[in-house]
């Protein structure tokens, strides 16, 4: 008996629709009413500082997200990438401001230390089999002690633009005559570009994608399931200390203690933009689209008047209206 057509629309079966992909037209669509919805209520969301604003905020939200996008497409999550960002700044901005070292091992020791709590969390989760989310809930609540014992406690202020070492505050942003220009979503985008093609076409990337659509099948097929799954850790820990460069290139001081949220809001993006908490599921191109709803409400909501804790209720409700989208989503597949 032949198999059954799916079913769909003219909107649905659409060629361009069907390559780019139903969700992330709509994610755009969402953004782009988001976006015309706070220039309508408020003036001042229209100008060009508030652009300088979105962007600064999605570089560090958008490299956690690419990061943690690998975890959830395994059927696992990262929780520690929050509180680990700010750890990570934390080491490699005392090590520049406390013992004078270089900006450029300061930087270094930032995204080493988040390879090493990935690597940790590679063997919780990959090798000792312990789930995903108390595994990496448990090295959230290390690396937020970890950063304020790090550091004595004390903020950190890596060097500002105009110091010798201020240089890297350029790769995110740069000011011309008066005019700051977001020049680090180039870099955002180069590395979406990097890491989709690695998602999509390189084979340890095809076997993530493979243990989040079925495990056993997987291990059972020959792949070495612990290497791949633990590898999606790793890449998740290099993304968290890339982001606590950008968070300290964005920020003048970092305080330990602080973070908690920030990856709620990176796992958010990643499911907004068609990642499946189920696994198997995700595109990294997705996941930025996902971010820039999340960098717009963060950015729009204090511009009509609500404030962080209504900002919160918000990214909670968003959280949990786009994991509910993804239930039935899958219930209409299986």
């Amino acid at each position: 008996m032949a198999g059954k057509e799916k079913k769909g629309n003219a909107f649905t079966n659409n060629p361009i629709v069907k390559a780019i992909g139903t969700q992330k037209i709509v994610v755009v669509l969402v953004i782009v009413l988001l976006a015309l919805f706070f220039g309508i209520k408020s003036p001042a969301f229209r100008q060009y500082s508030t652009v300088v604003s979105i962007f600064g905020y999605s570089y560090y939200i958008s490299l956690m997200a690419i990061g943690v996008t690998f975890c959830l497409i395994t059927g696992g999550v990262d929780l520690s990438i929050g509180t680990g960002m700010i750890c990570y700044s934390l080491f490699g901005g005392y090590l520049v401001t406390k013992m004078g070292l270089p900006v450029g091992v300061g930087i270094l020791a930032t995204i080493v230390l988040g390879m090493l709590i990935g690597l940790l969390n590679a063997v919780l989760v990959a090798v000792m089999d312990l789930p995903p989310f108390i595994a990496t809930l448990g090295t959230m609540m290390i690396c937020r002690g970890l950063g304020s014992i790090l550091t004595g406690g004390m903020s950190v202020a890596w060097p500002p633009t105009a110091a010798p070492q201020g240089w890297f505050r350029n790769i995110f942003k740069i000011n011309v005559n008066g005019t700051i220009i977001p020049i680090g979503f180039i870099l955002i985008l180069v590395l979406v570009f990097v890491m989709s093609i690695f998602l999509n076409k390189s084979r340890p990337g095809r076997y993530i994608i493979a243990i989040g659509s079925n495990k056993e099948a997987t291990r059972l097929s020959g792949v070495n399931v612990i290497k791949y799954q633990g590898l999606a850790y790793v890449i998740s820990g290099l993304f968290a200390g890339l982001a606590g460069v950008a968070f300290a290139a964005t920020f003048q001081s970092i305080a330990p203690g602080t973070g908690a949220g920030l990856e709620l809001d990176a796992i958010a993006g990643a499911i907004i933009g068609g990642t499946s908490m189920t696994g198997g599921v995700g595109t990294i191109t997705g996941t930025l689209l996902g971010v820039f709803v999340m960098s717009l409400l963060k950015t729009g909501l204090p511009f009509i008047g609500l404030q962080a804790n209504w900002q919160q209720i918000i990214t909670g409700i968003i959280l949990i209206v786009a994991i509910f989208i993804d239930v039935i989503k899958n219930k209409k597949t299986a």
